[in-house]
């Protein structure tokens, strides 16, 4: 049986509770939510990238991408990423920072996504975003 490894880079903080950022098992990567922290400091709380949703989005992919290298993945392994925003307003400017960005990873094939306006941040964080890759 294979066993399950959690994923912690270099650049998080360990997790203010009991989970993983990410988990592998096999060819299975799993990242948890991330959100747009800056690289930990140590002795320091986490700080979000800025104030404005460009900001936060472009560290949220950044912290998902050191989760999957972490695990040996890469963006052509995501299947599905699962983006939440605090704000409906949001939507067009966040399809708009995606798209730029993943127009320039040169994927394979897009993950299927999925956005969803969620409230529960904590305040001034503005998206968080999950991904579930396989591994080849």
């Amino acid at each position: 049986m294979t066993e399950k490894t959690a994923l912690t880079p270099s650049t998080h903080t360990a997790p203010p509770a009991r989970f993983s950022h990410g988990v592998k098992k096999g060819n299975i990567l799993q990242v948890a939510g991330q959100v747009g922290f800056l690289p930990a400091v140590e002795g320091q709380a986490p700080t979000p990238a800025g104030p404005t949703l460009r900001e936060q989005t472009l560290q949220t992919f950044a912290n998902v991408k050191a989760i999957l290298e972490e695990g040996g993945a890469s963006w052509d392994d995501v299947m599905m990423m699962r983006v939440y925003l605090t704000d409906v307003d949001h939507f067009a400017e966040m399809n708009e920072i995606y798209n730029a960005y993943f127009g320039e990873q040169d994927l394979k094939a897009a993950p299927a996504a999925r956005t969803t306006v969620y409230v529960g941040l904590p305040k001034g964080l503005l998206i968080e975003i999950d991904a579930l890759a396989v591994l080849s």
